[in-house]
């Protein structure tokens, strides 16, 4: 990939859960094809969120959201768009320009994205092996923070 035209880019990928059978490594393996289609270069890749969708995308309500940092060539975003449209996996993407991202938020969704990896790996090590630790009760919350308002009939007295 040649320096001169290559520039920093954001995309945020929705998944079509039903197609991808709820598996996230098929996800991810999807997006890494078509970045590697578009001779892009991935700084990361992680799963940013699965939901239920406001409205209806091609007959599905819930999607799952893969957010990726990369370098391509400018011309190269048409074809990525191109090959997400062609994609059942593929519900939409939304690419941006990365301007906006410095070197520390960078370094700081690296480091994120390395982290989220290592705790699903833990995850998948530490997962317990009998049925009545995995279906123990979670503990309760911690109760919210509510701040004190004054009563409406009490007067507010000015800073001195």
């Amino acid at each position: 990939m040649s320096e001169s035209n290559v520039a920093l880019y954001e995309g945020l990928f929705l998944f079509n859960i039903q197609e991808i059978e709820g598996d996230l490594n098929v996800a991810m393996e999807t997006l890494q094809e078509i970045l590697d289609r578009a001779e892009a270069e991935v700084i990361t890749l992680s799963k940013w969120d699965e939901r239920k969708l406001a409205y209806e995308i091609k007959g599905q309500k819930r999607g799952l959201y893969l957010l990726t940092h990369f370098k391509a060539r400018g011309s190269q975003i048409a074809n990525i768009e191109r090959d997400v449209t062609l994609n059942e996996k593929l519900l939409r993407c939304m690419i941006i320009k990365g301007d906006h991202i410095g070197e520390t938020e960078l370094e700081q969704f690296v480091q994120a994205a390395s982290k989220t990896a290592d705790e699903a790996a833990l995850r998948a090590d530490d997962a317990p092996a009998d049925t009545e630790e995995a279906n123990a009760a979670p503990e309760a919350p911690a109760e919210p923070v509510v701040a004190e308002t004054p009563a409406a009939d009490e007067p507010a007295t000015p800073a001195e």
